[in-house]
């Protein structure tokens, strides 16, 4: 086995101020799996999250709701990693960007930055709420199009001609929270000069995302970059930057600081260093996020790390977003669905397997075709991989001693042909190709299914005992081996076969064994067919709430 690495893997910080739906979970599942396959390889692998807590909208809704937003995002953590936690997401460590600290380390960075002259200071006209006596971010603005004319437009891009705009060239203009017609003030903001780093980011980007990301970045690198408004005023939910009574961060400047706090936690829980993972030559840094938020992960955040004492990512994994059926989620079709509407019906395995069969390391949208996801997990998971291990364990068990025989010549041949795609598909694993490795997986059930039915063991148990019994523990080995390869998919599941087989915690290697002479356990259900009834259910809930 090659050195253990050490990696350190974060999907993107969910915002306080929203429920997890099954879009986040393209992201968050499949770093789960890639983090469960490391660990399974033998590596150290921390998989690091947290709620991302500030900003405007958290104090706007409290305020609405007549409550701190220290209680709203109390609140909103709990909601978020009970989902997590029931979808079987696990996370190493689970924090929030409203730590200390966060706040000492965005500081910090912050102040370093500074001290470099990177830090300027500008006038900035803004529109102002005298109602609500706040600066109103681009959100908090509508107003109609200055370029189509289209009504009820955000104050940053018109959702009818897609033109960008800044808020103060919107016509009409009315605060959103209370119709207000606003006013123009200015202000003193802090700017980050990113121009500063446009030679280091031409560099870097290519070096560290996929080629596609990379081009799309290209586009802003031939371009001179401008710099970066890191300041809010008063009234702003986040922390003050040192030396200002009245300013905040900007929620993007602290929330990425959140990976190595959230860090910085772990190692503190653990007794361990933080500079042995965000400093370590040899320690491996990746960012998942979704292709919307791309411009924050690798233009500033690069940058501003390049500054500080921590190192830069070792790469920037870009996915996809979610469709289903074809169309973007949508509330009124009910197909905007939370994961907790979800797991009010299926099983979140379910969810875990068909993700997985679509899943790549590219950045394409993937689409929850809800007919496709029943097929798929009704023929592939239950009718070819759990049918091997049901109808095997069934037989050997209630039909005859209950214990694995030798494998015929044939049997073991069928078995080294499952063992030996183990390395290719932990590079499929490794790669996040992960419907590459499906693809393998269902391969050798196919095989095995085909094997099965061939020998028809069921009508043999009388008149050819040990041939019988050679093949039904043909079977269980291959079923067994298959269950190893997804374990980083269906946790759950691979529990009951490692107790079904007298086994537990299944490394990747444990592929290479072969069972003989084992009494098995007594068989656990694994897993159920989905009920259309089901999904169906799923969608009218969703349009109620």
């Amino acid at each position: 086995m090659a050195e253990p690495r050490r990696i350190v893997v974060t999907a993107a910080l969910p915002y306080a101020n929203g429920k997890i739906h099954l879009g986040h979970l393209v992201e968050y599942l499949q770093v789960d799996f890639w983090t469960r396959f490391q660990k399974m390889r033998g590596h150290e692998c921390l998989y690091i999250c947290a709620d991302d807590t500030h900003g405007t909208p958290i104090m706007v809704r409290a305020r609405q709701e007549g409550r701190s937003p220290e209680d709203l995002i109390a609140q909103s953590l709990e909601e978020h990693q009970q989902d997590f936690h029931d979808f079987l997401i696990e996370f190493d460590h689970y924090g929030s960007t409203h730590s200390e600290e966060n706040k000492t380390l965005v500081s910090e960075i912050f102040n370093t930055v500074k001290e470099k002259g990177h830090i300027r200071s500008k006038l900035i006209e803004q529109l102002y709420c005298e109602h609500d006596k706040m600066f109103l971010p681009d959100r908090f603005v509508k107003g109609t199009c200055p370029r189509c004319g289209s009504t009820e437009q955000y104050g940053d891009s018109c959702d009818k001609c897609s033109a960008t705009y800044s808020p103060m060239e919107l016509k009409d203009a009315q605060c959103s929270l209370c119709g207000t017609k606003p006013t123009i003030k200015s202000s003193e903001h802090l700017l980050f000069q990113l121009q500063h780093f446009q030679d280091f980011l031409k560099e870097w980007v290519p070096q560290h995302t996929q080629p596609e990301i990379a081009r799309k970045m290209s586009e802003w690198l031939e371009q001179d970059l401008r710099e970066w408004d890191i300041s809010r005023d008063e009234p702003y939910f986040g922390f003050k930057i040192p030396g200002y009574d009245d300013k905040y961060f900007y929620v993007w400047v602290d929330a990425p600081v959140g990976y190595i706090s959230s860090t910085w936690q772990w190692c503190q829980k653990k007794g361990k260093k933080l500079e042995d993972y965000w400093q370590h030559k040899k320690a491996e840094i990746f960012h998942c996020i979704g292709k919307d938020i791309v411009y924050f992960h690798a233009l500033f955040w690069p940058a501003l790390l390049s500054e500080s004492r921590f190192k830069t990512p070792s790469a920037i994994w870009v996915h996809g977003m979610l469709t289903i059926n074809g169309e973007k989620m949508s509330k009124s079709k009910g197909t905007f669905i939370s994961a907790r509407t979800y797991l009010n019906h299926l099983s979140p395995e379910h969810l875990r397997y068909y993700y997985a069969c679509k899943l790549s390391s590219s950045i394409d949208d993937l689409d929850l075709n809800l007919e496709d996801f029943t097929q798929r997990v009704n023929s592939d998971l239950i009718g070819k991989i759990t049918n091997l291990g049901s109808r095997g364990a069934q037989l050997l068990s209630k039909k005859m001693d209950g214990v694995l025989g030798t494998p015929s010549a044939e049997g073991l041949d069928l078995i080294r042909y499952a063992q030996k795609q183990s390395e290719t598909i932990a590079a499929h694993y490794e790669a996040r190709d992960f419907s590459k490795a499906i693809n393998e997986i269902r391969a050798i059930a196919d095989k095995a299914n085909k094997y099965f039915d061939e020998k028809a063991p069921w009508k043999t148990l009388e008149s050819h005992p040990q041939e019988t019994k050679e093949i039904i523990s043909t079977i269980l080995n291959i079923f067994r081996i298959l269950s190893i390869y997804l374990k980083p998919i269906l946790p759950h599941y691979v529990s009951r076969v490692e107790k079904l087989f007298g086994e537990s915690n299944y490394s990747w290697y444990h592929v290479a064994q072969t069972l003989e002479n084992v009494r098995l356990n007594e068989y656990e259900h694994l897993s159920s067919r989905i009920d259309p009834v089901k999904v169906k259910a799923i969608l009218e809930e969703t349009k109620k709430t």
